[in-house]
């Protein structure tokens, strides 16, 4: 007899998502995580008493959560203190000038129309088009299975009003954006997102373009820190018997005659089960847990085409004083150009950029107990690539932590650097290292669209019987409701075929 009925590999959210909804359905179901922590990407750790998040800052594109909860016999009230995050963010231009927009759809096409009517507009336009694909999408498309072409034909046949959203399948970010607004202030104020699907702006798929818009069906900040998350999906997982081991690493998947049969772990250790749904990369899964000689030959050329996601150099402080912010997350932008500029230049010769941009996101501003009373935190997510060549991720990622710091007070945050107590750098090599993530690959696999849906690694494996995918290496994606709703289609597909 197997020891478990499934083993899951991996206690990011994907991985607990799928293990408690499995648990739920009966299944005696073990997750082994090789960290001392459980939420990978969406975690939370202290230094000197101060509560910095990991990766994820905040909720939002709520329904996925809801579904994962309510699956689990109760609600996403009742499991986490959420706290509204209006506005819902600031814009600091490259001239230092600022901009606040507010969760209203309403509010913000007025303050978008004193800068440009044509445009304020266009953003209630926009915002009708892609709050109608959100409401669409959400409960078919975001939470199917794509493993194929019927998959992805099933999804269309099943509701035609998806073809209404064929332009943001097949155009770009920017295309997306640049057809609706023509103002460069309200572009530039609007085109964030592309940058956190790890593509510039030209390259990223039009479809991302509904992050500039979900925040204002809601944005929350989980009292506690983001590891609220993941640790209430273990607590719901543990009423139907889930069990979670962390410090526990998998060196091997058992396979036999292209089955899974169980895992082995670092200590040699061998654990049993008919099924193994994996929530880690899908490369490392392929290439090293698995190996090249049970895969057949279009197998490996498919797992190795794929390139793996950007990361992004994360600095946190813990401030002795209150920082001149006005919401949750800031966005330090810059044009869209200057992102292509970036990602087509210096970024692929391994060079950090001449311009402060990113996000910057305020944990204290929405829960105060992140902090000691009356300091305050900051995460700060830059751009940066894992190979670099004006530094060394690991001997000088203080200095650069210092110089960033230094870059913000000049014009975005003034008087930041003369009041951090706490400063630690998280660099693409220490993703690597405590998330065993290649490269520090934040969102798996590239997100590009052919790296997409039906391109994507499958959830239920063509290679391997018995195995499933869920996280950021497969559909729907990279970012939290995406690892979350893989979870759940990893659940309901384990639950169809096994």
């Amino acid at each position: 007899m197997p020891d478990y009925d499934v083993i899951v590999i991996g206690a990011g959210c994907g991985g607990l998502t799928a293990g408690a909804v499995m648990s739920k359905q009966g299944r005696n179901v073990l997750v082994l995580e090789q960290s001392d922590k459980i939420g990978g990407c969406c975690s939370t750790y202290e230094r000197g008493g101060y509560r910095f998040d990991v990766g994820a800052t905040l909720l939002e594109i709520i329904v996925p959560y809801e579904i994962a909860f309510e699956r689990l016999g109760t609600t996403l009230k009742d499991e986490l203190e959420l706290e509204p995050c209006d506005p819902v963010y600031n814009i600091i231009f490259p001239d230092g000038s600022r901009m606040t927009y507010p969760a209203s759809i309403e509010e913000k096409a007025e303050i978008i129309s004193r800068i440009s009517p044509e445009d304020g507009k266009a953003w209630l336009e926009y915002a009708r088009y892609i709050g109608d694909f959100m409401r669409t999408a959400l409960r078919g498309f975001f939470l199917s299975p794509v493993n194929n072409m019927v998959d992805m034909t099933k999804i269309f046949l099943k509701d035609p009003h998806l073809l209404k959203f064929f332009p943001l399948f097949s155009k770009s970010f920017e295309e997306i954006m640049r057809g609706y607004f023509k103002n460069e202030r309200v572009q530039d104020s609007l085109s964030y997102p592309g940058k956190f699907c790890g593509q510039p702006p030209a390259l990223a798929p039009g479809i991302f373009a509904f992050l500039s818009y979900a925040e204002h069906e809601g944005t929350w900040f989980p009292k506690g820190g983001m590891i609220a998350v993941p640790e209430a999906l273990q607590r719901c997982g543990e009423r139907y018997g889930l069990e979670v081991r962390t410090g526990q690493q998998v060196d091997k998947v058992m396979v036999r005659d292209r089955r899974a049969e169980g895992v082995v772990l670092a200590d040699g250790t061998e654990i049993t089960a008919p099924v193994v749904v994996s929530n880690i990369n899908a490369k490392v899964l392929y290439l090293e847990k698995i190996g090249e000689e049970h895969l057949p030959w279009l197998a490996r050329y498919g797992v190795k085409s794929y390139r793996v996601s950007v990361s992004a150099p994360m600095i946190n402080v813990g401030l002795d004083w209150r920082p001149p912010l006005d919401a949750h997350h800031t966005l330090i932008t810059e044009s869209m150009d200057k992102m292509n500029e970036y990602w087509f230049g210096d970024m692929r010769k391994g060079l950090l950029p001449e311009e402060t941009f990113g996000l910057v996101c305020f944990p204290t501003f929405s829960d105060p107990s992140m902090a000691p009373e009356g300091h305050h935190v900051l995460n700060i997510v830059q751009s940066g690539p894992y190979h670099v060549k004006e530094i060394d991720w690991d001997r000088d990622k203080q200095a650069y932590g210092e110089r960033q710091l230094e870059r913000l007070s000049e014009k975005a945050i003034p008087g930041l650097a003369d009041h951090v107590e706490v400063m630690d750098v998280l660099t693409p090599r220490d993703y690597e290292r405590r998330l065993l993530t290649p490269e520090g690959a934040i969102l798996g696999l590239d997100m590009d669209l052919p790296s997409s849906t039906v391109f994507r690694p499958a959830a239920r494996s063509k290679s391997i019987k018995g195995l499933y995918l869920a996280g950021a290496s497969t559909h729907p994606g990279g970012g939290l409701p995406s690892v979350i709703a893989s979870g759940l289609i990893a659940a309901d597909l384990v639950d169809k075929y096994e």
